[in-house]
């Protein structure tokens, strides 16, 4: 799952008017008169475009209603008069304090969502993004999520706002076997929250008529799969023959997004909730990474969105759930390069930073998927056999900052047995004596010594991988034995 942010803005499929048309801003994002597929509105950039530009880019692209993964003000206040309707998401770290108190709720709901009505239409306030994956705050906030959710309804009650709906986004490893349960009918919710959590969630939500909010990515279930599931299936190509039958209730599966959220509700109905009905809060595909993650790249992403929206705009439910409308996110409007973690992170974007476009899409869903000009080939879907390291980033090179760089080499000489003992006075790889040799050597002394237990290549933006072996550099060739693999 990706990583959660509190600078997220999503889009959802069910509930806007139809977008503007693309043809008058010039975007390659055309789109018939309907509602759109959402997108996940991040910020976690540098110099991507103001709230108001944002808002048209979205609308550009065919994009649905907005969730807000904070109150934030200027996103708020440019969504105002758009007619999109918008959801706010509630930090986790106040849930246990909107738990314990209903004068808290109410100070919220009076701070963060009155002042923007009737103008700025607020559809959810989720509760949460993606709690239960974090071991670390089991005991503050776990337990709290539901409780929150009362009193912030109890406070829109007392106040007449009858129109928003709670609810909360959860990742698929709340289910006991991960994103990939199989088949989906054995799907079961984890025993440390199915009692404790969720069936008080669910029955809030069946109660409230509202949805359970599920981020789903078959990107990472088909590149963790060893090969085990077809790519065509994982992309939601109409053409594929992969096929997959449940043994256990006899449906037939055409893709991969189908079976997980189909293991949802099956794990809802183990609970004796079955009915609740389910929105899509996060899904997509990445168009760039690094070079150990194999299929990210631009026609892939593209391929995916257009098929989910072609997909989507047909309402076609799932197996197990025919018909079933559901609102539907796509990750995310930009590629942020601020975003921590493994080079996917930094690319999920319909655009770049600088608000060009990644790749066309119609996010309505009406363009024909023939209608598309052609997309660069992909160049990663198989594994990458070769040696990689783990350098400092060229653009971090051109304009050094000491300080970061100092930072950052204490951190990576701090972890392991003798990580940076090659750098050290007298060391072989001591000379050349800068910042800059001594940061690529020891970025990737640690990322070859940890990679395998989840280390990554970014040490805040600092660094990237190459496939070009930096002992090869004249400076360097002296400690080539030292650049390890």
């Amino acid at each position: 799952e990706l990583v959660a942010n509190a600078c997220y803005v999503a889009l959802s499929v069910s509930f806007s008017p139809a977008a503007a048309d693309a043809s008058r801003s010039g975007s390659p994002f055309r789109h018939g008169r309907g509602r759109g597929l959402g997108v996940n509105y991040g910020r976690v950039a540098d110099d991507i475009p103001a709230p108001r530009r944002s808002a048209q880019l979205l609308r550009a692209a065919g994009a649905g209603s907005v969730k807000i993964y904070d109150a934030n003000p200027a996103v708020l206040r440019a969504l105002a008069g758009t007619g999109m309707a918008v959801s706010i998401m509630v930090p986790n770290q106040i849930i246990p304090d909107l738990a314990a108190s209903y004068a808290a709720a109410d100070r919220w709901v009076a701070a963060n969502l009155l002042p923007y009505l009737p103008r700025t239409r607020v559809k959810f306030l989720l509760v949460g993004n993606e709690v239960l994956s974090d071991g670390s705050i089991a005991a503050s906030t776990w337990t709290r999520i539901v409780p929150a959710m009362e009193n912030l309804h109890r406070s829109l009650r007392a106040r007449r706002v009858s129109r928003v709906k709670l609810g909360t986004t959860l990742a698929m490893d709340a289910l006991v076997t991960g994103a990939f349960p199989r088949p989906p009918s054995a799907a079961a919710f984890r025993p440390d929250i199915a009692e404790s959590v969720l069936r008080p969630l669910l029955r809030f939500l069946e109660g409230t008529n509202s949805y359970y909010f599920v981020d789903a990515y078959t990107y990472f279930v088909w590149a963790g799969s060893n090969g085990t599931v077809p790519l065509d299936y994982a992309l939601l190509q109409p053409a594929t023959r992969a096929r997959y039958v449940d043994p256990g209730t006899g449906l037939a599966y055409t893709n991969l997004l189908d079976e997980m959220l189909d293991a949802v509700g099956a794990a809802m109905s183990k609970l004796g909730h079955g009915g609740v009905r389910i929105a899509i809060a996060e899904t997509g595909w990445p168009n760039g990474g690094d070079y150990d993650q194999v299929g990210a790249n631009v026609r892939n992403a593209a391929v995916y969105n257009r098929n989910l929206a072609a997909r989507m705009a047909r309402n076609p439910g799932t197996p197990a759930r025919p018909g079933a409308r559901m609102p539907v996110f796509v990750f995310s409007l930009y590629n942020e390069d601020l975003k921590p973690g493994p080079g996917t992170e930094r690319h999920w974007g319909l655009y770049y930073a600088n608000g060009t476009a990644v790749y066309p899409v119609d996010l309505t869903g009406r363009r024909p998927l023939w209608a598309y000009p052609p997309l660069p080939a992909a160049d990663n879907d198989t594994p990458y056999k070769g040696p990689i390291w783990c350098v400092l980033a060229a653009h971090a090179g051109r304009k050094l900052n000491e300080t970061a760089v100092g930072d950052a080499l204490t951190y990576a000489c701090g972890q392991g047995n003798g990580t940076c003992g090659a750098i050290q006075p007298g060391g072989e790889c001591f000379q050349p004596n800068t910042g800059a040799a001594h940061a690529s050597y020891a970025f990737n002394s640690y990322w070859q010594q940890f990679r395998k237990t989840g280390a990554t290549c970014y040490f805040n933006n600092l660094a990237e991988q190459t496939i070009k072996d930096p002992s090869k550099h004249p400076e360097t060739q002296h400690c080539s034995a030292l650049y390890t693999l």
